[in-house]
């Protein structure tokens, strides 16, 4: 006889991510906690999930789980926030419930999918030309970008040219090239790009 799966098949979507959400606040397995945090970022992807899993809060899910110390948790958190974001509801969730700081500081994180996922939620959640949130476009965050155009990872290196373009006016990306404190400079760049050490 075939085991039961941990969710019935009559629950219907509602009910199956509410099923994840509270495997992945009752496990202690860090292991399992990855998997549906995985699950739950790839279902963050279709619209149609949206409005369920602003019901579950799985939005406040994701930005306390960037302050994990597992980077993979991290990934995963990033990753389903950077789906969600596109959203306007999501993104004003994200802006009032202080998201910002949380997705900036993934951009010195070593995993590099981390850090795509993270400049592309900034870039969703800023708007072109005159921003109306100032800190994501906070002189740090620049020279962050400024850093990251110079990248020889193509995909990163792509992405930090077009926020530089599209999300920064001339004056902020001169301020930060002249800027002789270098706050960004403390921020490496991820792991597959460290150079190696002799």
């Amino acid at each position: 006889m075939a085991q039961k799966p941990k969710v019935d098949a009559h629950v219907g979507r509602l009910g199956y991510l509410q099923a994840l959400v509270t495997e992945f606040q009752e496990t202690e397995s860090q292991d399992a906690k990855e998997q549906v945090l995985a699950n739950l970022a790839n279902f963050a992807y279709d619209p149609s999930n949206y409005q369920y899993l602003r019901q579950l809060q799985v939005l406040d899910l994701f930005l306390d789980s960037l302050s994990e110390e597992n980077e993979t948790l991290v990934e995963f958190a990033i990753g389903g926030l950077c789906n969600l974001c596109s959203d306007k509801a999501n993104k004003e969730h994200i802006l009032q419930t202080g998201g910002i700081p949380l997705i900036i500081n993934c951009l010195s994180s070593p995993n590099e999918e981390t850090v795509l996922s993270a400049v592309t939620t900034i870039m969703y959640l800023s708007s072109p030309g005159s921003g109306s949130h100032p800190e994501l476009t906070a002189l740090p965050v620049v020279q962050c970008m400024l850093r990251f155009s110079l990248s020889a990872n193509t995909r990163l290196r792509n992405l930090a040219q077009i926020f530089l373009e599209d999300f920064c006016s001339p004056s902020q990306v001169a301020e930060a090239r002249s800027w002789r404190g270098h706050s960004a400079l403390g921020i490496p760049l991820p792991r597959t790009e460290a150079p190696q050490q002799p």
